[in-house]
């Protein structure tokens, strides 16, 4: 996956029958499916590939228990269903996890026992595990460090648990195997109409200057929370389709959740489910609810909500974790559909909508990283009928990503000793579980174009640790220098935005 070769094809003046703008889930989703359905596709992401929303879940693949709470069982079902394929098709990116509710009412076993039941009848044939009530002791030696005083027991249950950029990564390479173009850090900046029709889009090249026309048979919007920023060059009069509600993240290290399973919480304060997750060798606590006056591309955790993760955080476990404890801090923007006015966006769900403009653009927006497969499927239904474009079956359903490999624990999958052999195995840093050959990788074979690309989505480093990846960030730019061919100059510019960046991820 060049990004020379790729920004070759799309200068070179092919009409494509999808040109999709956005490169999170939902478009590295419809890039996948369009292109195994043999349409010519082209992705263009302003940014990188996932470098928002997508990249900063609370890295869960699941059906989404609040929403039963809801009544929406429809979404759940179907969302339980595309955690099944998904982890079937990645199976490198994405394993079962166990997650348990510690009880401290007499009743809460029971209410929680009968809600996860359900929840498990719902995934049918595609479930990760059944659901059981837990006694205290039992409870304990799943939770070793969760709070004992009125302690009464606990319901555990299976859910899904995945990599979300590297997943973005992986579905963006599928891609590419399949034909489609895809390009990181090009930006969508006006549509050129033929005949009152979109018929191609006005792009500029972020990293090496120039701009220059892709033509198309359907323009597809999967820009996430920037969907009516986009919509009003098509159409400046366009009602608002999102709501922007920003969810926040504590990590922490491994030490106060040190078992085998995921800690659940059904119900906090602003009415969302609250969860500590291991991953990577480290805690992720999340998420929160907050609305948002406008989208932002770099959104930065609130201080009161970081001080509602720590509070509940301490309220849970039994080593009571310290603002110095953390390790990073990150936020997301979630794009949730308008629902009636004065709606809490705690209560809206992450159903999806689409909607074709007057100039043919069809935009997606809303959902969630579980059920992108599903959503992209429907993006193509309706771009092959609102386009004219032949019709042809979906083959995303029981299709392996690339790197596929049942059992590999590591996130490349059957690739990993061609990872590996890329460069030497020196650990880019002590507290981070990385070496410089995995960087070299990301430069050649996945567009990392910046060292925020190769700290923060190729490798996590960023999310696990931001003070050891702002130090071994000026070794990432010089081996990325090394690799494109810049300067020490260039190197030290790298590192130092880097550095800056990793600085609005500390807690203090």
């Amino acid at each position: 996956m060049k990004r020379d070769d790729m920004l070759s094809r799309l200068r070179a003046g092919e009409r494509f029958d999808l040109l999709v703008i956005g490169g999170g889930a939902t478009g590295l989703g419809v890039a996948v499916d369009a292109a195994l359905r043999g349409h010519s596709v082209a992705l263009v992401e302003r940014g990188d590939f996932a470098c928002g929303t997508s990249s900063r879940s609370t890295k869960l693949v699941h059906g989404g228990v609040r929403y039963l709470r809801q009544g929406n069982s429809r979404l759940v079902q179907s969302a339980l269903r595309e955690r099944g394929r998904l982890a079937r098709n990645a199976p490198h990116l994405v394993r079962s996890l166990a997650f348990v509710i510690p009880a401290y009412g007499w009743t809460d076993r029971l209410f929680y026992s009968i809600g996860l039941e359900f929840y498990d009848a719902l995934a049918g044939p595609l479930s990760l595990g059944s659901s059981r009530m837990l006694a205290q002791v039992e409870t304990l030696e799943w939770l070793p460090t969760v709070e004992r005083r009125g302690l009464r027991g606990g319901v555990l249950y299976r859910d899904g648990q995945f990599d979300d950029a590297r997943l973005a990564i992986t579905l963006a390479r599928t891609a590419a195997a399949r034909g489609a173009v895809v390009a990181n850090h090009v930006e969508a900046v006006g549509f050129v109409r033929e005949g009152g029709r979109v018929a191609g889009v006005e792009l500029r090249d972020r990293i090496g200057g120039g701009e220059f026309v892709a033509r198309a048979r359907v323009v597809v919007n999967a820009t996430g929370v920037f969907v009516d920023e986009l919509r009003r060059k098509e159409e400046p009069a366009a009602k608002a389709l999102v709501t922007v509600s920003q969810g926040a993240h504590l990590v922490l290290p491994r030490r106060f959740l040190p078992g085998d399973a995921a800690l659940m919480v059904p119900k906090t304060a602003d009415g969302r489910v609250l969860f500590a997750v291991p991953w990577h060798d480290r805690v992720v606590v999340g998420t929160t609810d907050t609305p948002r006056p406008a989208s932002e591309a770099e959104p930065r955790a609130l201080p009161e909500e970081k001080a509602f993760l720590l509070e509940h955080a301490r309220r849970y476990l039994a080593e009571k974790p310290r603002e110095a404890d953390v390790l990073s801090v990150f936020a997301g923007l979630r794009p949730l559909v308008k629902g009636r006015a004065g709606a809490k966006t705690a209560s809206l769900s992450r159903e999806h909508a689409m909607v074709v403009g007057p100039g043919g653009v069809l935009t997606v927006t809303g959902g969630k990283w579980t059920t992108y497969r599903e959503m992209a499927e429907q993006v193509v239904d309706l771009a092959e009928r609102s386009g004219g474009l032949f019709s042809r079956p979906c083959g995303t359903a029981e299709f392996a990503l690339i790197g596929a490999e049942a059992g590999c624990t590591s996130v490349y999958g059957s690739e990993h000793e061609a990872v590996m052999a890329c460069g030497a195995a020196t650990p880019l840093h002590p507290r981070l579980p990385y070496v410089e050959a995995e960087l070299r990788w990301a430069a050649r074979e996945e567009m990392a174009e910046t060292v925020e690309d190769l700290l923060s989505r190729r490798t996590r480093a960023l999310l696990l640790d931001a003070r050891a990846a702002a130090e071994c960030a000026p070794r990432a730019a010089e081996i990325l220098a090394e690799e494109r061919g810049h300067g020490s100059a260039w190197a030290a510019g790298q590192a130092g935005a880097f550095a800056e960046l990793a600085s609005s991820y500390l807690a203090g």
